[in-house]
């Protein structure tokens, strides 16, 4: 592929220097992306911000462009991350009354959820010996980029790290969703989507919309409320966890 592309560097040159075609990519890898899942019936396992991850990683290594240009160009949508979180009220509004008659579970399952996912990774990550800003990475990756980076660089951690592993989690909650929900015999769609937003933020959500939506509403529901209660507990965890 790379020697398709040396006779014509100056078109890379212009790629290179425009910012609106990183952003043209990320829409077209998107698409493709879409297109590729939708081809294998929306399985778990064919996930569409893997695969247009990838296409974003090969069109960036064969023009050979560094992470800090495409960002320049692609950030408009890094932007929409911000509304979109704020966004997950509506399914909140329009499942009020359930949400309400189920508050005391609700509330439950995001304290322990929330606490287990930040205190796990960080333990396991130290047992594994890893510095300290690996660990503040990782300490957030289960709430949504934009609150989880932010989270990241207060307790010092690599907020573009962070990122990498928020879709990571994201990704693999989204793939496994399916088969271990059948495993332990859970069916309420209102329970798989609290497991789901609460464990893989929006990727995983996204993956409880295609399932149901009831499961997609609450994965929304417990997306936003974890990634507020994170912000409160994760500080307050930080001295117990030795960040």
């Amino acid at each position: 592929m790379t020697s398709l592309l040396a006779p014509h560097p100056e078109v890379w040159v212009y790629l290179a220097t425009s910012p609106l075609s990183w952003l043209t990519l990320t829409l077209i890898a998107y698409v493709v992306a879409d297109r590729i899942s939708m081809a294998f019936n929306r399985h778990p396992a064919v996930n569409l911000v893997a695969i247009a991850s990838l296409l974003i990683i090969l069109a960036l290594k064969a023009t050979g462009t560094n992470y800090e240009s495409y960002f320049s160009g692609a950030q408009f949508i890094h932007f929409l991350l911000g509304p979109a979180t704020v966004a997950l009220a509506v399914p909140l509004y329009r499942n009020f009354e359930r949400v309400r008659a189920t508050a005391l579970p609700i509330a439950a399952s995001l304290l322990v959820g929330c606490v287990v996912a930040i205190a796990s990774v960080v333990a396991i990550a130290k047992a594994m010996g890893a510095s300290h800003e690996i660990a503040a990475s990782l300490a957030p990756k289960s709430v949504t980029s934009p609150i989880a980076m932010g989270l990241a660089e207060r307790i010092g951690g690599a907020p573009f790290l962070t990122a990498a592993l928020v879709i990571a989690t994201g990704v693999y909650g989204a793939i496994i969703l399916s088969p271990l929900m059948r495993l332990l015999r859970i069916k309420d769609p209102a329970a798989v989507g609290m497991a789901a937003g609460l464990a893989s933020h929006g990727i995983g959500a996204a993956r409880a919309f295609h399932i149901d939506s009831t499961a997609g509403a609450f994965a929304g529901i417990g997306m936003g409320l974890n990634g507020a209660l994170t912000s409160v507990i994760l500080p307050l965890l930080r001295p117990w966890l030795g960040l």
